[in-house]
Parts: structure tokens; sequence; C-alpha cells
């Protein structure tokens, strides 16, 4: 089972994968990303809105098709929400498998489609400006090659 949470409070990546491992020894891999806002051209927060029951729910739905699609031994998402500075983490998966390559690909499938698919509205503060930030054809490109099995 992936676990998937959404939270405003920083999460410790480390204690995550640590927690995923514990007491097993039918692990063989553990994959974890931990993406974090980034100070580019002068950004100064990132605020994240959504709508908490139907922002949960496609997050579970997402990290559902992971599972069903590889052999994974456990999982966990993350994503963060409210007002996030330069530096601070946003989002994590982390996957277990028996083998690198599926935790590799699950992470991967993850991350695409949390990255598209999940309902989230982020708006960019630039010190005298904000604006809603807009999809990425790049993001969509990278969500799409993984509509085919």
């Amino acid at each position: 089972m992936i676990t998937t949470r959404v939270q405003a409070e920083a999460f410790d990546a480390g204690a995550e994968a640590a927690a995923l491992a514990a007491g097993r020894s039918d692990i063989g891999a553990i994959v974890s990303f931990t993406g974090l806002v980034r100070a580019d051209d002068g950004l100064t927060a990132l605020t994240l809105e959504h709508y908490p029951a139907m922002t949960a729910r496609q997050i579970a739905a997402i990290a559902a098709q992971a599972w069903a699609r590889w052999p994974l031994l456990g999982g966990t998402v993350i994503h963060r929400h409210g007002r996030l500075l330069p530096g601070d983490p946003i989002v994590l998966v982390a996957i277990a498998s028996a083998n690198r390559g599926a935790a590799f690909a699950a992470a991967e499938f993850l991350m695409d489609w949390l990255k598209t698919r999940a309902p989230f509205w982020k708006q960019e503060d630039r010190g005298d400006e904000q604006r809603w930030v807009a999809a990425k054809t790049s993001d969509d490109d990278a969500a799409a090659r993984w509509e085919t099995p």
C-alpha cells in the first residue's frame, strides 16, 4: 500500500524512508524523491491552494494506479500546501520494492502524474508581484508517456 498525505507541515524524508523499511527484510530498494521550492527569478514564496477532499482523493487514486502497475512493497506520498519559502520541501515520493527498477519507475510515474493531475493551484510571490502558475507543456509531455502501460 502507498500511503498518501496532504499537509501544511514539513516532513522528514529520511524518517519517512526509514519507516518504510522498518522491520522488513523483503525490500531490496527504496527510491525517494523530495521536491523543494526553488528561488528562481526572484521567487520569495510559493503558495499552494487546494480543495482538501478532492486533492486527497486524486492523490490516492494516482498512488493506487502505481500500486496496480508495478510490484511494490510499500510507499509514501506527501504533498504540502500553504505558503512555502525557497528551500522548503514541497513533495515527497518514497517507494519500496524488491528491485530498483520497479521502485524507480513507480516514483517517476508518481511525480509526473502529481505534477499534472493533482489539483493544486500555485501562486508565486515575487516581492511586489503575485501570479498564478500556468501548467507546463513539458510536464504534460512527461506524464503522457505513462498513458500506455
